[in-house]
């Protein structure tokens, strides 16, 4: 069961996840969320271990029913510039900052991270499968990136991104080899066929 509190205290907490980190193509999406101290639902988990039409349940729920959330993308151009690990933290500062409400404490899922101006943090590897504003986070993270993912699917149906999602799956990696990257491919990464 996941955990709604990191510490014992009153703090308002903001789990923040992102979504995209590894993709060969399409930004990298994050979220921040704050949800209520006694939010429950039996579904919500890491978005890895969700389906994909509970993961999408799940995203109305998260947003009707969290105090605050923010979805944020850091393009490719801009991972390109300045490297997928700053862009990961660029995408949640991004989150956090478009918060309507100010957390006194980020949960951040992973080892790493760049501090926030002001907000102390708190970093727990697979923490979202551990606490339930981290998965909220990585729910909305994912859903919202597999959403643009697939409208861009529809501007380079030769890559099938509605269902890759711009991961370097078999089937993309073969259609780099036939089309070559589109301007949507991280030209950074060392993307081979």
């Amino acid at each position: 069961m996941l955990l709604n509190r990191f510490s014992n205290l009153a703090l308002t907490e903001a789990g923040c996840d992102e979504a995209g980190r590894g993709c060969y193509a399409g930004p990298v999406c994050a979220a921040a969320v704050i949800l209520p101290p006694h939010f429950f639902h039996p579904l919500l988990n890491d978005s890895k271990q969700v389906t994909v039409a509970n993961r999408n349940e799940l995203r109305a729920i998260i947003e009707q029913s969290a105090l605050a959330w923010a979805v944020a993308m850091v393009s490719h151009e801009e991972i390109d510039t300045i490297n997928i690990l700053q862009a990961t933290y660029l995408a949640m500062h991004r989150a956090i900052a478009q918060l309507s409400l100010q957390p006194d404490l980020l949960l951040i899922d992973g080892n790493r991270f760049k501090p926030y101006p002001g907000i102390p943090h708190q970093c727990i590897v697979k923490g979202d499968g551990k606490f339930a504003a981290i998965a909220a986070a990585s729910i909305l993270a994912k859903t919202h990136r597999d959403a643009y993912m697939q409208a861009l699917h529809h501007q380079f149906p030769q890559y099938n991104w509605q269902k890759n999602k711009g991961y370097g799956t078999a089937e993309h990696r073969k259609a780099i080899m036939q089309y070559g990257l589109c301007k949507y491919h991280r030209q950074s990464f060392a993307i081979a066929p």
